[in-house]
């Protein structure tokens, strides 16, 4: 059976009518957008399935598990209308971000979608613990090939990091032959940092070293031109220059770690003012969907409400001019303005060795400010409310002994940031401002 006939004849099953969506706010019914892949053909859904942020649970043992059922319903959806591009690691949720996928998909014939995982070997680059990886991702997967493998988040340290995990070790040599031998479709790397290190990686193709399949960019409205070029380059750079080589991209953080689903008051009137029908989220899907060199853009949905309102975006598709572009650029420009912490909650630097929440204190933190309901000084209108607010929001999302001023300065999650934040440095800034509420010295 064919993956456009499947695909079909799911949207219209039983498996549509058990997931039917909510009723849309537009009149026309809705078609899953897709693009075709210049190098080989597969022709993508434009909306990917991220599958870093599955719904968990508690078990029994007291620990975290990836809730199966919510994610076999959410794929079920997905299929049904029209996504099947599916994006996956071993490092995701403690190593159970895989076999979750593979489980919902196996459900489904295997030429009906697309798989797209990593090689995560950041802990150990040996070529033993490597190619155990790649061996325990089909499994987990249930698969006898991938179609798009990334070496893993090439980041601040480039072509160096390049060398050390996949060429002094031998596993490009080996990569490229599982790719002979058809268990790997394509080769491509995921990328934060800076400029020149993008470069070399790209130099790496350009002289014939290797050649990039596809390549996985953080790409979004406010890191388009507004990116921490220290730490992190432009993504009008990155896109331009794949664009310029012909290299399909695939582009994660679309929402910047959920930010641009929950925008500052201010901007998010003037979206509503501007699309009243629409989500302040499409504008953010929109604008990246809305760059032809996109061949697909992840978006991590950990339960059915974004969901089903990412696929009425992408199934009524409608590309922004250069006014709602202009526009944008001038809401990142006001989204610079508000002191938040570079984080998009992939929860790499976890679990810290100290116990401190990191991503649930920097999401607290970004969600105050964005809302506009933290304490800035006393002379601010309504303090002594916004401060007993800020401090009992804090201790009720963050236990006392998992909070910001236990941090010990090791420096142990710094290295596992893909954003490069200096997080030692942005939890001492927001352990001082906890204390200078306490304290009511603001």
């Amino acid at each position: 059976m064919k993956r456009r006939d499947f695909l079909k004849i799911s949207a219209a099953g039983a498996l549509a009518l058990a997931c039917a969506p909510k009723k849309s706010s537009l009149e026309e019914p809705a078609e899953m957008q897709y693009r075709t892949n210049p190098l080989n053909g597969d022709k993508t859904s434009l909306l990917g399935y991220g599958c870093m942020r599955w719904p968990m649970v508690k078990g029994e043992d007291g620990k975290d598990h990836i809730d199966q059922a919510a994610v076999n319903e959410m794929v079920d959806y997905a299929m049904a209308h029209g996504i099947n591009y599916y994006d996956t690691s071993p490092a995701y949720l403690q190593g159970q971000s895989e076999k979750a996928a593979g489980d919902a998909l196996s459900r489904y014939p295997r030429d009906s979608y697309y798989l797209a995982t990593k090689l995560s070997n950041f802990a150990d680059s040996s070529p033993e613990a490597s190619k155990r990886m790649f061996e325990a991702s089909l499994v987990n997967l249930h698969t006898d090939y991938v179609d798009y493998y990334l070496l893993h988040a090439l980041g601040g340290s480039g072509r160096r990091s390049y060398q050390s995990r996949y060429v002094d070790n031998g596993m490009m040599d080996w990569l490229q032959e599982q790719k002979r031998l058809g268990r790997i479709r394509n080769i491509g790397f995921s990328f934060h940092g800076p400029q020149d290190q993008f470069d070399s990686l790209l130099a790496l193709h350009d002289e014939g070293t290797v050649k990039w399949d596809f390549v996985m960019i953080e790409m979004n409205y406010v890191d388009w031109n507004h990116a921490d070029g220290k730490r992190n380059v432009n993504a009008s750079y990155t896109y331009a220059e794949l664009e310029r080589r012909g290299i399909p991209i695939m582009v994660m953080e679309p929402l910047l770690g959920g930010r641009l689903a929950k925008v500052p008051a201010d901007i998010a009137d003037r979206m509503k003012e501007r699309e009243p029908d629409r989500s302040v989220a499409s504008w953010a899907f929109r604008f990246v969907g809305s760059h032809p060199g996109i061949q697909c853009l992840l978006s991590g949905m950990a339960s059915m409400d974004p969901l089903i309102e990412n696929c009425e975006t992408f199934g009524h598709f409608k590309p922004l001019t250069q006014e709602e572009m202009d526009f944008l650029e001038e809401m990142a420009r006001r989204m610079m303005e508000y002191p938040t912490v570079n984080c998009t909650d992939c929860k790499y630097c976890m679990p810290c060795p100290w116990g401190i929440d990191i991503p649930g204190i920097f999401k607290h933190y970004n969600n105050s400010v964005t809302e506009g309901t933290y304490a800035q000084s006393r002379e601010q209108k309504n303090y002594r409310k916004l401060k007993k607010a800020y401090l009992t929001s804090y201790n009720k999302a963050i236990p006392t002994v998992r909070q910001a001023d236990h941090c010990i300065i090791c420096g142990e999650c710094v290295k596992h940031c893909p954003q490069s934040i200096p997080i030692p440095k942005e939890l001492k800034r927001i352990a001082d401002y906890v204390e200078k509420l306490k304290q009511d010295i603001l």
